[in-house]
């Protein structure tokens, strides 16, 4: 699958077969997300991969909107690192852009994947730091659900050219 297919048939996918995902897709999606750019090159991120049933069950516990984490193998939390950063509060554009790329190599790689904010919810943040230990410094920014799809999501036509502007508003 071309990099654009991936990026426009790209779904939040919710529901997961029970199938694990192999180490080889997973340090595959680790190695996209740190492809992102980032600000002044800090790379601010850092990644915990997280496939323990018990610690997938808090974590779904910890954010209300991870439900899909009951069926989900997999989750990747991408946490920003206070002490990486070069360029104050750039952690945040730094931690999305390895996100979307996760999520787009998540597609290409014939995974399902569905975003989960935590930050900048505290009592998501703080509830996530607690469940594993975070130090100060790392800032759980979201988690994402990963796994072999059990559904199929049709592709919208988003692009609003009224939402388009050029040269000028």
């Amino acid at each position: 699958m071309d990099a654009l297919e991936a990026i426009q048939t790209r779904r939040s996918i919710r529901r997961y077969k029970a199938q694990a995902v192999p180490e080889e897709l997973i340090t595959h999606l680790l190695e996209a997300a740190v492809a992102a750019p980032s600000a002044g090159n800090q790379q601010s991120w850092q990644f915990l991969v997280v496939d323990d049933r018990e610690i997938l069950d808090g974590l779904r516990t910890a954010s209300p909107y991870a439900a899909m984490l009951k069926e989900a193998p997999l989750a990747i939390l991408v946490c920003g690192d206070l002490q990486r950063e070069k360029h104050k509060g750039f952690w945040v554009q730094d931690c999305v852009a390895a996100t979307m790329n996760i999520l787009t190599a998540a597609r290409a790689l014939g995974l399902g994947s569905c975003w989960t904010a935590l930050h900048p919810a505290e009592d998501r943040t703080e509830a996530v730091r607690r469940l594993l230990n975070l130090p100060s410094s790392i800032i759980p920014l979201n988690i994402i659900a990963l796994g072999y799809p059990n559904e199929e999501k049709p592709q919208p036509e988003r692009l609003d050219p009224e939402r388009v502007h050029r040269n000028h508003w």
